[in-house]
């Protein structure tokens, strides 16, 4: 009897052993599972971050190119034609104007070259990276004003944004869509940018006193999902209100410490 009991002791043993060993290959072949589908849905958020950065890059080049174009032809072509008409005058002009129109000519050629020296930084592949967020905003802001496209207020709480450089490009893209969607649609004579800096977070608002729209409606628009979808990639946050007549306000909200930074 004592023997029967010990072989049942036994059978139960190491039943309960396998049934433990068992449900430790299970917890294993889960935790394997799942560590694995972590991965994969890490490398699809890398390999999708990786495009949008990519897309806004060549945004930018196309932006930066036709900004070149525009600079070229109206300013430095402007000046030097000037300069040319000047330089003609010499040739008929008395000793008393010579002085004068040589000065002039100097002063033209001399603004001509310092703005080939700032369209030369243009050319530079990463433009946010090369200037900063602030500064590239600031000249997206400086050429508004030029153009008399609408009157610009501006306000930043720091000039120094703690900010990944790669995810900096993706927000001014965004900034800079935000700007285009207002000068082409709102019917708005002004518009407010604001970056607000935060311990965690970095609050970026655009607003305008347009004829709005109704959010609603216009979901369809790629714009706007193009806008959601890059703000998640960089770990943001993308809204959108706006009243119909009374104007739209668009905020960011970049989280500084979140997935991707360097």
């Amino acid at each position: 009897m004592n023997f029967s009991e010990m072989d049942l002791l036994i059978v139960v043993t190491t039943f309960i052993i396998l049934v433990v060993v068992l449900m430790m290959v299970s917890i294993y072949g889960i935790f394997i599972k799942k560590k694995s589908e972590l991965l994969l849905e890490q490398q699809k958020q890398l390999a999708i971050y990786a495009q949008e950065l990519a897309i806004s890059q060549v945004e930018i080049k196309e932006q930066t190119l036709n900004y070149i174009g525009r600079e070229l032809h109206d300013d430095l072509g402007q000046k030097l034609s000037v300069a040319r008409l000047m330089t003609s005058k010499l040739t008929l002009s008395d000793d008393v104007n010579t002085t004068k129109i040589s000065k002039e000519i100097n002063l033209l050629l001399g603004e001509c070259l310092q703005d080939i020296r700032n369209l030369s930084k243009v050319f530079i592949t990463k433009q946010v990276e090369h200037f900063g967020f602030v500064e590239s905003l600031e000249r997206e802001i400086f050429r508004i004003q030029r153009l008399n496209l609408m009157e610009v207020e501006f306000e930043i709480s720091n000039h120094e944004l703690e900010m990944n450089s790669e995810h900096a490009l993706i927000l001014f893209r965004m900034v800079q869509e935000c700007i285009t969607n207002v000068i082409k649609h709102s019917k708005s004579k002004n518009i407010i940018l604001k970056v607000i800096e935060d311990p965690q977070i970095i609050r970026i608002f655009v607003v305008d006193c347009g004829i709005g729209f109704n959010t609603l409606e216009e979901d369809d628009g790629s714009g706007l999902r193009n806008m959601e979808s890059r703000a998640k990639i960089i770990n943001s946050e993308f809204s959108i209100k706006s009243v119909a007549n009374e104007g739209t306000e668009v905020l960011i909200t970049y989280n500084k410490y979140g997935y991707g930074k360097n």
